[in-house]
């Protein structure tokens, strides 16, 4: 005889094939292997990014049987981030789904964080995903359905010696989800929080995961979030086995907590960097975007190298 909770499990799933979703950062690493699982099951997909073309190129190759767009998405600018929407709901239908996958990490001792990096990350990981989350609320609310994913990182329920400000933004998304769970609840409209290890994208150049807890690959991530989708799960992590250490953690007394911290050498993870395999990660995370025109492309500026944020842990 089938389990009841089987049974219960299969009838729940709500289906990816024809739901639209619009993933932000996601010309690569996490964000593109997130569209390309999507689009496998069906689902109608669209690429926002700063490189404008990467996006188009990898939308117009994404599988399976949905439509796909791809282009260029700055997600610190509001009225961009509003006129992409805009223009997927024209040439794919309704937002479903919305993935704030956008986002960089600037690793670097506290007093020698570059204030205009501070910045950066904060517009990009914290204010863009108010932002976006505000803005599918708007679509979403009225029609009493939706899902919004924002990646976080097991940064966001740690502390992480070398990733102050880092570990500050994700806090704040996840803050922010659980806020918002609590207004919207019974709206029809989910929210889930993503919150991955390190994962082996560009992201995390120069760096190794703590011990016993290896890099994520991004294809973990991008099952993870199918399945949150499907399921309508809030909390996840990648690999689930943080989430059971992170919850153990959080009853022991702070000496306690904070050995155990060093005994898996989190306190490594921002500190013990190879900066020379870093750097050119730095260097494209840094680089300002000038827009121009009604294509909101990419022109070029006078740092080389590509603008493209990436999410990770």
């Amino acid at each position: 005889m089938t389990p009841l909770r089987s049974l219960r499990s299969r009838r729940d799933t709500r289906p990816i094939a024809g739901r639209v979703v619009v993933i932000t950062g996601g010309a690569r690493g996490l964000g593109l292997a997130t569209a390309k699982a999507l689009a496998l099951r069906g689902a109608h997909v669209a690429i926002g990014d700063l490189d404008g073309d990467l996006a188009s190129a990898e939308a117009a190759e994404l599988p399976g049987i949905g439509r796909s767009l791809g282009g260029s998405l700055d997600v610190t600018n509001a009225t961009d981030f509003s006129n992409f929407l805009d223009k997927v709901e024209a040439e794919l239908g309704p937002l479903d789904v919305l993935i704030n996958n956008a986002g960089i990490m600037v690793v670097s001792p506290f007093i020698d964080e570059d204030p205009a990096m501070t910045r950066r990350e904060m517009e990009i990981n914290v204010f863009a995903v108010i932002t976006g989350t505000q803005l599918a609320l708007r679509r979403m609310l009225p029609r009493q359905s939706g899902h919004i994913v924002n990646i976080a990182s097991a940064a966001g329920k740690a502390g992480v010696a070398g990733e102050a400000t880092y570990c500050a933004t994700k806090h704040a998304v996840v803050g922010l989800d659980e806020s918002l769970r609590a207004e919207y609840r019974g709206s029809g409209v989910t929210i889930s929080t993503v919150m991955p290890g390190l994962a082996n994208t560009e992201l995390a150049a120069g760096m190794k995961a703590g011990r016993g807890v290896p890099l994520v690959e991004p294809y973990e991530v991008a099952d993870a979030i199918v399945s949150a989708l499907e399921t309508g799960r809030v909390d996840v992590f990648v690999p689930a086995k943080l989430g059971a250490l992170m919850r153990l953690q959080a009853l022991m007394p702070r000496s306690m907590s904070e050995a155990m911290s060093r005994a898996f050498q989190v306190d490594k993870i921002g500190t013990d960097v190879d900066r020379v395999a870093r750097a050119a990660y730095a260097q494209r995370s840094a680089r300002p975007v000038a827009m121009t025109g009604s294509d909101l492309r990419p022109v070029s500026v006078d740092t080389p190298g590509d603008p493209n944020p990436d999410s990770g842990a």
